[in-house]
């Protein structure tokens, strides 16, 4: 059975998702949006940045129960729960030093089912049904009510070969999907899926923050590590250069297509050699002011850049996020616990040292996110309409959402057109929402493209070409996978 079959297979007559969800109200809109859509649905998923984990599929063991598949790893689930004053020890989210105040699944579940209204209108809701009902089989909804029933159920399902993480990665159609690992790391799980003969494409991607922003908790001590697993003298200029080269390559070695670059903000800068030392000096020495670390963290963007011109590395730039706003939650439970907030982002003065230096090689691709959707139409859809090494990624984080990705469609379509963006990725640590997430960015795309078509903006044709390429095509290219 083909493996979009096998997934409709675990559905039952009682369907709980409206078939044409998303799509536009109006009958004959609706009607092509339908249409669209039914020749992309079972196309293979393309997952270029993400943040599964390579041991899941590495070792191919169950996963432990439902709660730790669907709520513990999830930001998403567990910062709504917060909101409303459920402690992050209630749900068993680990604590800085790797302990769990609560392990007991059944009771972690109990919490999440008794508060599942809190995800009403939310695109977890739809992720969420989306993955009880086409992944495990189960239509009802959650609640307090059915939350030891629903518990069972998936946790029953989740002892058999067919719901372990490389059966799931097949039965949900991934042709290929990148984890993202920080420069410092072995990647172990990943040789161990190499050594293991499974035909399943995972490969890695070179995050670099801990050893490129000086305001990183032990960055001094994370350059002295990579200088001991480069085999460089990182500690001067030219041999953290080298040493940021060779693990490049490393990670070039395990499939990586692309780096990612999590910073705060946008801000390149093209320094001269001994400007770039000085500061790499200063912030050895923990001396760099806010400005300073914020300079360097900016020129080692354009540094990338140009190792991206040698090795062929896609230069993904994700800024604009205050991370760890809260400060008892990062001291308690370390970073990416939830409190990751949206800043305004500045990329028409902030890019253009880069883009000065390198924004007109054709050989070179960088994708810029954005958490700052004010910035769609008035600065980044016309830096991408015009450079040719720039690249708009998709609606991110927050805005990973059936409106965030029509709102992207709608302000940047008009200045840099479909071939200027990069298609869709997950950017999921959830497993079994990647196929949901999919979905709806499958879903949204078709409508807002039957919605050319009906208004005489697009021909039908090339309606369902955009399609394809928006679906698929596009993410493949230009992550080069």
């Amino acid at each position: 059975m083909a493996p979009e079959n096998l997934a409709r297979a675990q559905q039952t007559d009682q369907s709980r998702l409206n078939p044409d969800r998303l799509f536009p109200a109006e009958l004959a809109t609706r009607t092509l949006a339908r249409a669209l859509y039914e020749t992309v649905c079972d196309l293979p998923i393309i997952s270029p940045h993400g943040h599964t984990d390579p041991r899941w599929y590495a070792e191919n063991e169950a996963f432990p129960d439902p709660a730790q598949l669907f709520i513990t790893p999830d930001h998403y689930v567990f910062r709504m729960l917060c909101s409303q004053g459920v402690s992050l020890d209630d749900l068993g989210v680990p604590r800085a030093d790797g302990s769990r105040k609560e392990t007991d699944g059944r009771k972690i579940w109990r919490i999440f089912a008794e508060n599942f209204h809190l995800f009403r209108g939310t695109p977890s809701r739809m992720w969420l049904d989306h993955s009880f009902e086409h992944v495990f089989g189960w239509t009802k909804k959650i609640s307090a009510e059915t939350a030891d029933e629903s518990y069972d159920h998936i946790a029953d399902c989740l002892t058999r070969p067919e719901f372990r993480p490389r059966a799931l990665f097949e039965r949900f159609n991934i042709e290929a999907i990148a984890t993202t690992e920080s420069a410092l790391d072995d990647l172990k799980w990943h040789q161990q899926i190499r050594d293991s003969g499974w035909s399943g494409k995972v490969v890695t991607a070179y995050r670099p923050d801990a050893v490129i922003d000086p305001e990183f908790e032990g960055f001094a001590a994370n350059i002295e590590q990579l200088g001991e697993i480069s085999g460089e003298a990182a500690t001067t200029w030219a041999g953290y250069l080298a040493a940021h080269r060779d693990r490049r390559a490393y990670f070039k070695d395990f499939g990586a297509t692309s780096s990612d670059h999590g910073h705060p903000t946008a801000r390149t800068e093209n320094l001269s050699q001994s400007e770039a030392e000085a500061l790499f000096q200063k912030a050895l020495k923990g001396a760099c002011s806010a400005e300073e670390a914020d300079a360097f963290r900016g020129h080692m963007l354009t540094e990338m850049a140009r190792m991206s011109l040698d090795d062929g590395l896609v230069l993904q730039i994700h800024p604009g996020s205050f991370r760890n706003h809260n400060g008892p939650v990062l001291t308690d439970f370390g970073r990416d616990k939830g409190f990751d907030i949206p800043t305004r982002t500045d990329y028409v003065r902030a890019l253009k040292p880069l883009l000065d230096a390198v924004g007109m090689e054709k050989g070179l691709s960088v994708i810029a996110f954005t958490l700052d959707e004010t910035s769609y139409a008035r600065e980044l859809a016309p830096l991408a309409g015009a450079y040719p090494a720039l690249r708009l990624g998709p609606a991110w984080w927050f805005y990973d959402s059936p409106e965030g990705m029509r709102r992207f469609r709608e302000a940047t379509t008009e200045t840099a057109g479909f071939y200027n963006t990069v298609g869709f990725n997950d950017d999921t640590r959830a497993f079994c929402s990647i196929p949901a997430r999919h979905d709806v960015a499958r879903r949204v795309d078709c409508a807002y493209l039957a919605t050319l078509v009906i208004t005489g903006r697009l021909d039908e044709d090339e309606a369902f070409e955009v399609a394809h390429d928006l679906a698929y095509r596009l993410a493949k290219q230009a992550y080069r996978l």
